[in-house]
């Protein structure tokens, strides 16, 4: 099995180069973010909003596993600099997008690169920095992630008012190119390549599960009914799938998920926990620019500083997460009080109407921003303490392949949510057409049915921060049982 290494003396510019493919990935989500009502009013497919950033999660979900095996066996260098490649050629078609249908497919292109960003990035810090010290990068690393988020809404409402929404995909091109470089400049490879046998079998079944899962999720918001023949179909298989998974998977000589890491007590309950911050990170996030544009009638670049509270939430309980594991080796404490301090964020959240003010809205997005970063640096952290080496890069794919599935799962039943509670939720003598509301439409109405729209928008989004409080709260009790095993201040 080969290992990898950083160049002797250049410690820096490793974690400079993972530093740079995060903020790389920070900014896709975050510009899309806000930009989603133009686009969404732009090609008049409400139903479908919820693809822009499902599909994208899909896609990295599906492939972050193999990234993290193929890396452990092939080495991360050349991993990396695939996943970039790929990420960027989607980013350019984003770009070029003509249609939503376009735009969705551009997006899965962008996720199966975007798969490895995170997984890669996170494994050369495994590979490079003792477990105790991961802590304290990994918080470094939470915080430029937060403070890129503040710079992407901005861009991306920048980009909107002046220029176009197509640009805001070119922004990633500078700044993969940049990651690229830093990291051929940080990270060399080191070891002997031997062939191995890549469980293809796996890869196609989780695929076929993940996706059949996700999409039966997402068929409410396109009128399709959960019972009929197209659903049941879905669901039949992804359960279909999910068990020639597992079956493959004990035969598999080198399986893509080794099922026993889930014997690991840590494993299992990391695995738990980042399902259910994927959930909560972008269920709470990806419907708040409808709130604030169309209910709010706030601008997109308005909207986008409104959401800074939830990015500065993150960046100082997650700088606070990191030290605290650095000085003391522990960590289950952290986890407990984030996802409590979510369920009381999620709660506030479940108050907004039209009459909410700037200052309660901050301190909501506030909470829940406090609560994740005591979540985002345990997560990886505990899981590369507890696993051998040699299943370094694997079980830290499986961490995040757990959050995106929770995000895009979460993302799919919220947009089914929203769609279907807005016909109900609007007067019968409005004949608008939903599906391409949009700030511009919203301005074009008489004020009075502006209000009844934006009124229907917040009663259409309230359910899902009800859903937010019990899926945090029911990730407080999985955080309980987590068993806490002190972080090395070496390798073992």
């Amino acid at each position: 099995m080969p290992q990898e290494h950083a160049s002797t003396g250049t410690p820096k510019l490793v974690i400079g180069s993972v530093a740079l493919l995060l903020l790389l990935a920070a900014l896709d989500q975050t510009i899309v973010a806000t930009a989603l009502p133009t686009i969404v009013a732009e090609f008049g497919a409400l139903e479908k909003m919820s693809w822009v950033v499902t599909a994208y999660i899909l896609a990295s979900t599906v492939s972050a596993p193999l990234y993290g095996k193929l890396g452990d066996l092939y080495g991360r260098r050349l991993m990396v600099y695939f996943s970039v490649g790929l990420f960027l050629a989607g980013s350019l078609w984003c770009s070029l997008a003509f249609s939503m249908d376009a735009l969705i497919y551009a997006r899965a292109l962008q996720g199966l690169g975007g798969g490895g960003l995170f997984v890669l990035a996170l494994a050369v810090i495994g590979d490079v920095i003792p477990p105790r010290e991961r802590g304290k990068i990994q918080g470094v690393f939470a915080a430029i992630f937060s403070t890129s988020s503040i710079i992407g809404p901005l861009l991306g409402g920048w980009f909107v008012q002046n220029l176009s929404w197509h640009w805001i995909f070119l922004i990633n091109v500078p700044f993969g190119i940049l990651a690229v470089i830093g990291f051929t400049m940080g990270f060399a490879p080191r070891g002997d390549r031997v062939k191995h046998a890549i469980d293809w079998l796996g890869a196609v079944t989780l695929t076929l599960a993940l996706a059949s899962l996700t999409l039966f999720s997402s068929l409410g918001a396109h009128g399709v009914s959960w019972s009929s023949p197209m659903a049941l179909g879905l669901l039949a298989t992804a359960i279909v799938s999910t068990g020639v998974f597992i079956w493959a998977e004990q035969r598999a000589a080198e399986p893509i998920l080794p099922l026993h890491l889930f014997r690991e007590n840590v494993f299992t309950t990391t695995s738990i926990i980042s399902f259910v911050a994927g959930a909560v990170t972008l269920g709470s996030v990806t419907f708040l620019p409808i709130y604030l544009q169309i209910a709010l009638g706030q601008s997109p670049t308005t909207s986008g500083l409104m959401l800074v509270p939830l990015t500065l939430g993150i960046i100082t309980s997650s700088t606070f997460a990191g030290q605290f594991m650095s000085r003391t080796g522990r960590y289950k404490i952290l986890p407990i009080l984030g996802l409590a301090l979510v369920a009381l964020g999620a709660g506030a959240m479940t108050r907004l109407s039209l009459d909410t003010t700037t200052l309660w809205f901050g301190l909501s997005l506030a909470t829940v921003g406090l609560g994740m970063g005591c979540v985002f640096p345990v997560i990886t952290t505990a899981l590369q303490n507890a696993i051998p080496r040699e299943h370094m890069g694997t079980a830290t794919a499986s961490g995040v392949m757990f959050r995106q599935v929770g995000g895009s799962i979460a993302v799919a039943i919220f947009g089914t949510i929203f769609a279907l509670g807005m016909g109900p939720a609007l007067p019968p003598e409005i004949t608008i057409n939903v599906s391409e509301l949009g700030p511009m439409t919203m301005a074009a109405l008489p004020p009075v049915v502006q209000t009844q729209v934006a009124q229907a928008v917040v009663t259409a989004l309230s359910p899902i921060y009800y859903i937010l409080i019990a899926v945090s709260l029911g990730g407080l009790i999985v955080a309980l049982m987590m068993r806490e095993i002190r972080l090395n201040t070496r390798y073992d």
